[in-house]
């Protein structure tokens, strides 16, 4: 047998914190780690397997020989394996063969905490380490500033193996991305990118939402420090990196986390709470310690690691429901009877606040679709600890009202106000993300009514009203063109579509908005507090025209916006205000360059003259299908 030297490189501290489920670094200590002892060069590995008989390092060192390389057991209960192996250098490839106790079972595994997998197909783990010489200090020094609540977030959601590729439909790697993903999000003017999942997953088709490799960007594009490279990057344009980050369920794929020793290790053993029936997939038992020190190290590691400076938590809602797609007889209530899984919010609580406590100036967003209370309000208060949540309702009433006739609008006209009773109930974020434009629901442009020119008015106007709604917003790639088709994750977005005046067009309208959103302080100052917004008129349905203010800390900020729903011009159309000061517009949907017909007053001065409460008013041009800002 070759030769397994005993090395630790766990204290007694790490592994009472480890049984506790506090320790948050476990990426420090198991997995693979490239080391060098008494002069002798190597790799120490570690494995959580508390089952096992036997664990074994197989790979292209020992010729995948489980006789050559057996780890020892530690002598305190914790179940790990450990030990350092001479002469395994950077770019091994290998797994661990676990020998249970339970009944014989033989698995063969990836390394839970491997830094880097294969190329999928292929399935092991690769022994890396990924040393970076950052270039982003300015961005991290001044990131809580960026990063804050009364900040701008215009964020673009991108899927990195779809937003373009190469004429031989192969992806564009970390590093080419590096200049062409920066240079687009920099000069559209979104101020964060959210990438959906990046870490290792088995099966293209799940969009990265099956992880088996939770500490291992995908080798898909290219090598861990290119990934950062993308992420420093980013930073250097002053752009924030958001993860898509999966603790709700992971695939049952031979070489991941399902029954890992031949136990129910990672999973819940209760196949009531550790099956997912929607994804055909395991759910992780958030009352095991190790399972929680698992998780919450794992989205430590990539805001310590790789600098990213926000995790959006997906699926929230299977999480928090023990009846979450199960039919009665399917779930087993809790101790209190409810269908609450008190377990997954614990843990959530646990992972906010530690995130918050170690990292200055990021922020968690849930991916949460019911209106369980409090998802966005500090722990302290009993609330969930993330800082934003995204707004479902508001994408599902905003779609569905834009998709009808505006001949029919002035009759749902409840279902576009409806949003601003509880806008504030909660830190929005409004998404018009990935799952709208799959399965048979169209793009957003081909989800608006009319010809080809309404099409496109509905769209800007769309776009200006979630500018202007309170909130930060979300956009997924190819609705900031109009992409035509459906998101097709196996090709590039349509971008020779941007070569047509239509789609040109909102590429300008978002580039404005996101310029307006971010100079103007009353769209964000107070995005998610109620003294931000004030209606002037939500009752004119039978024209089909809403009227608001967006306030800033400053009344000088105020911005009056007007949204005309219905492709019929308004001439002389009365608007209240409370001032006489002379308004300017800063922003028209429909104006020429945009694609629009260039209707509209670039200024208005109010008169004495009541209207809407308000004791002056102005009358100004609405043009079809369109919204202003006036300042």
């Amino acid at each position: 047998m070759a030769e397994v030297i005993t090395h630790s490189l766990f204290t007694d501290f790490d592994i009472n914190l480890f049984k506790g489920g506090k320790h948050y670094r476990l990426y420090e200590k198991l997995g693979s780690h490239l080391l060098e002892i008494d002069g002798v060069k190597g790799t120490y590995f570690a494995v959580w397997a508390p089952t096992a008989k036997a664990v074994a390092v197989v790979g292209d060192f020992n010729f995948w020989n489980d006789q050559e390389h057996q780890l020892n057991v530690r002598w305190d209960s914790s179940g790990i394996w450990e030990g350092f192996i001479p002469g395994v250098a950077k770019g091994a490839i290998y797994k661990y063969k676990i020998q249970s106790n339970n009944d014989g079972i033989v698995t063969e595994k990836a390394d839970p905490f491997a830094r880097f997998c294969e190329h999928p197909p292929k399935t092991a783990s690769v022994v890396w380490d990924a040393p970076y010489k950052w270039n982003d200090k300015s961005w991290m020094d001044t990131r809580a500033n960026h990063n804050a609540l009364d900040k701008p977030y215009s964020v673009y959601e991108v899927h990195l193996g779809s937003w373009k590729r190469k004429m031989n439909n192969d992806f564009l790697s970390y590093a080419e991305l590096a200049n062409e993903l920066v240079t687009y999000v920099s000069d559209m003017g979104f101020t964060h990118v959210e990438f959906m999942p990046i870490m290792e997953y088995p099966y293209d088709p799940s969009w990265g939402y099956q992880l088996t490799g939770y500490f291992a960007p995908t080798a898909r594009f290219g090598k861990p420090e290119d990934f950062k490279l993308l992420v420093d990057k980013l930073h250097q344009a002053g752009i924030g990196v958001i993860l898509d980050w999966v603790p709700s369920h992971f695939p049952e794929d031979a070489h991941g986390l399902g029954f890992f020793d031949g136990s129910h290790l990672y999973e819940h053993p209760d196949r009531r709470r550790g099956y997912h029936p929607d994804w055909k997939s395991l759910i992780f038992n958030y009352g095991r310690n190790e399972v929680r020190a698992f998780l919450i190290s794992n989205a430590i590691f990539w805001l310590d690691q790789y600098h990213v400076d926000g995790l959006r938590v997906d699926a929230v809602a299977s999480m928090l429901y023990l009846d979450y797609s199960r039919e009665d007889g399917e779930w087993e209530p809790n101790m209190y009877g409810n269908n609450e899984n008190l377990e997954a919010m614990s843990f959530i609580r646990e992972m906010n606040q530690e995130v918050y406590a170690s990292f200055e100036g990021v922020q968690t967003i849930a991916e949460e679709s019911t209106a369980f209370s409090g998802v966005s309000k500090p722990v302290h208060f009993g609330g969930l600890g993330f800082g934003m949540k995204w707004m479902m309702g508001w994408m599902h009433d905003t779609l569905e009202f834009f998709k009808k006739e505006p001949i029919y609008r002035k009759h749902h006209q409840n279902d576009i106000t409806f949003s601003m009773t509880y806008a504030f109930t909660e830190n929005f974020m409004l998404p018009f993300s990935h799952d709208e434009v799959v399965y048979g629901k169209q793009s957003l442009v081909y989800r608006m009514p009319g010809d080809e020119w309404q099409r496109f008015a509905n769209l800007r106007l769309l776009f200006g009203y979630m500018f202007t709604h309170p909130g930060a917003n979300l956009i997924f790639m190819g609705g900031e063109f109009g992409q035509t088709s459906e998101w097709n994750f196996q090709q590039s977005l349509d971008w020779h579509l941007t070569e047509y005046d239509f789609h040109s067009g909102i590429q300008n309208v978002i580039k404005d908005l996101n310029t307006v959103y971010k100079d103007y302080p009353a769209l964000h100052e107070k995005q998610f507090s109620n003294e931000g917004f004030e209606w002037i008129d939500y009752g004119d349905s039978e024209n089909s025209v809403l009227t608001y203010l967006r306030k800033g800390h400053d009344s000088k900020d105020d911005l009056v916006i007007v949204c005309n729903l219905t492709p019929v011009p308004r001439e002389n159309y009365t608007i209240g205000v409370s001032k006489s000061t002379q308004l300017k517009q800063v922003f028209n949907s429909d104006d020429t360059k945009y694609g629009g017909s260039g209707l509209g007053k670039k200024t208005v001065k109010p008169v004495k003259k009541e209207m809407h409460g308000r004791a002056y008013s102005f009358k100004t041009i609405l043009p079809p299908l369109s919204v202003q800002i006036f300042k």
